[in-house]
C-alpha cells in the first residue's frame, strides 16, 4: 500500500513496472540495460495510445535512457563491480524510466468524470504609460520562482528585460480566476496564457508603431525595448508608444482603444509527457545495512527550458524528495491503527548529509503545446524508489535477496537475508 505523494500515484507505479523489468531480467538472464532497450516507446511508435486512452506525445524515452546509461559509465562499472564483488563488497546499478502527464488540457483533465474541468488558465498582462508591465494571473507560486519564469514569457514576447515585469499571483482581488497549482500546469497552462496575453499586447504596441512612423506592421521589430523598422535607421521607444496609448490617444490609429492591456486564456486540449530516466549506483554495507548512494543521474526531456536554473531545482529537490521516499520516509501505524511516525522526531525525512550530488542533464524535444515546455513539478521524485531498488537489488543479487517493499531500510535488509559477510 502507498498513500498520497508528490506525482500522484506515479513513484508506486513506476516502482512496480521498473522493478518487473529487472525481476524479469534476472530469471531470464537478460541484461536489464538491454530488457529497456526492447520495451522503450520511441518517435515511431507516437501517437501512442496507453490503455488508459491517454496519448503520449513524447517519444524521447530512449534517447533519455542512452544518455544516462552513458552518463553512469555502465559498461565500465559491471567491470569494476566484478572486481569489487571479488573484494566482498556490495555495489549495484539500477535505472528507472518514467513519465509524468503535465499540463493537463481538457481531454486529458484532472477530474474526468467531475461536472467541470480544470484545462484552462488565464492571464491579463497590462503596460502602463512607464511601459512598466505588470502580469496578472491565477496560478499561484509554491516556492519554484513561477514568478520569474511568468515574468521571463511576458518580458520575451515584448522585447523587455524582465526587470521591467511586475507579476502577480494568486490574488483573487486583483488577478483573474484560476484553477490553481496541481499536476505540473504551471508553466505549461499558465505560462501559456501569459504568452497570449502578451502577444496581444505585443501586436497592439506594433500596430500603434506603425502608424506613427508611416510604416507596415510586418516591417517593424519590437527587441531592447524599441520598435524599429526592419533595415531602416528610425523607430520609437515602447515608452513613446505607451505614452501614446495612454496620454496622447489623439495620436492613435483611427478605431484602436486607448491603453495597453489584455487577457487572453489558454487551453492545450491535451496533457504534454514528461519523459526521464534515472540511474543509482551504491553500495549497501554488509556490516549495517546501510544503503550509500555513490553516484545519481537523471536526464529529463522537459521540453523548451525557459528558466535552467529554476528546471534543475526543481528536479533536483523532487529527486532529493523521492530518496527519502525511498530509503527513509515510512508511515508505521501499531496494532490498533494508531500512528506512530506522526511528527518529524520519528518520520525520517532526508538531510542533506544522506543526499547525492545529482548529475543531471537535459534533453529539449519541444512539446506539442504554445511554448513547447513540459511540466517538471513531480518527475524527479518518480525514479528514486524503483532505481534505488533496483540497485541494492543488483548489489546483493549474489546473495539473492530483492527489493519489493519500501523503504529500504538497514531492518528490511537484514531481515531479507543480509548477514553481515
Amino acid at each position: 500500500p502507498a498513500g498520497p505523494y508528490r506525482g500522484v500515484a506515479r513513484p508506486a507505479t513506476t516502482f512496480v513496472m521498473e522493478r518487473l523489468l529487472d525481476l524479469g531480467a534476472r530469471v531470464l538472464g537478460l541484461d536489464p540495460v538491454a530488457v529497456r532497450r526492447i520495451n522503450l516507446i520511441g518517435p515511431a511508435d507516437l501517437p501512442y495510445t496507453a490503455a488508459t486512452r491517454l496519448v503520449h506525445d513524447c517519444g524521447s524515452y530512449p534517447l533519455c535512457f542512452e544518455r544516462a546509461v552513458a552518463a553512469i559509465g555502465y559498461a565500465a562499472f559491471r567491470v569494476e563491480q566484478a572486481r569489487l564483488r571479488a573484494e566482498g563488497r556490495h555495489v549495484g546499478i539500477g535505472f528507472a524510466s518514467y513519465n509524468e502527464l503535465t499540463g493537463l488540457g481538457q481531454a486529458a483533465s484532472a477530474g474526468p468524470r467531475m461536472p467541470f474541468r480544470t484545462g484552462h488558465e488565464d492571464a491579463t498582462v497590462r503596460m502602463d504609460p512607464s511601459g512598466a508591465v505588470t502580469v496578472l494571473a491565477g496560478v499561484t507560486s509554491q516556492g519554484q520562482g513561477l514568478e520569474t519564469t511568468m515574468a521571463q514569457l511576458a518580458a520575451a514576447e515584448l522585447g523587455l528585460t524582465s526587470a521591467a515585469v511586475r507579476v502577480v499571483l494568486g490574488d483573487t482581488d486583483a488577478t483573474p480566476f484560476g484553477l490553481g497549482a496541481f499536476a505540473s500546469r504551471q508553466a505549461v497552462i499558465g505560462g501559456g496564457a501569459v504568452a497570449r496575453a502578451a502577444q496581444a499586447v505585443r501586436e497592439k504596441i506594433t500596430a500603434i508603431a506603425a502608424h506613427l512612423l508611416e510604416a507596415a506592421a510586418a516591417d517593424l521589430e519590437l527587441r531592447d525595448g524599441r520598435v524599429e523598422v526592419r533595415g531602416a535607421a528610425r523607430g520609437l521607444t515602447v515608452l513613446d508608444v505607451a505614452r501614446v496609448a495612454h496620454l496622447e490617444t489623439h495620436r492613435l490609429p483611427p478605431g484602436t482603444e486607448p491603453g495597453l492591456e489584455a487577457t487572453r486564456f489558454y487551453d492545450p486540449i491535451r496533457g504534454t509527457f514528461a519523459a526521464g530516466t534515472q540511474a543509482a549506483v551504491v553500495e549497501v554495507e554488509a556490516a549495517t545495512g546501510r544503503v550509500l548512494i555513490r553516484r545519481y543521474v537523471c536526464v529529463e526531456d522537459t521540453g523548451r527550458l525557459i528558466n535552467p536554473l529554476i528546471v534543475e531545482g526543481q528536479v533536483q529537490g523532487a529527486i532529493a524528495q523521492g530518496i527519502g521516499g525511498a530509503l527513509r520516509e515510512h508511515l508505521v501505524y501499531d496494532e490498533s491503527g494508531q500512528l506512530l511516525t506522526g511528527t518529524l522526531m520519528e518520520y525520517a525525512l532526508p538531510t542533506a548529509t544522506d543526499l547525492p550530488t545529482v548529475e543531471l542533464a537535459h534533453v529539449e524535444v519541444p512539446a506539442e503545446n504554445l511554448l513547447g515546455v513540459r511540466g517538471v513539478g513531480e518527475g524527479g521524485t518518480l525514479g528514486p524508489p524503483a532505481a534505488l531498488a533496483n540497485a541494492v537489488a543488483d548489489a546483493l543479487a549474489p546473495l539473492g535477496i530483492e527489493v519489493n517493499e519500501l523503504p529500504i531500510t538497514p531492518a528490511r535488509l537484514w531481515g531479507a537475508g543480509l548477514d553481515g559477510r
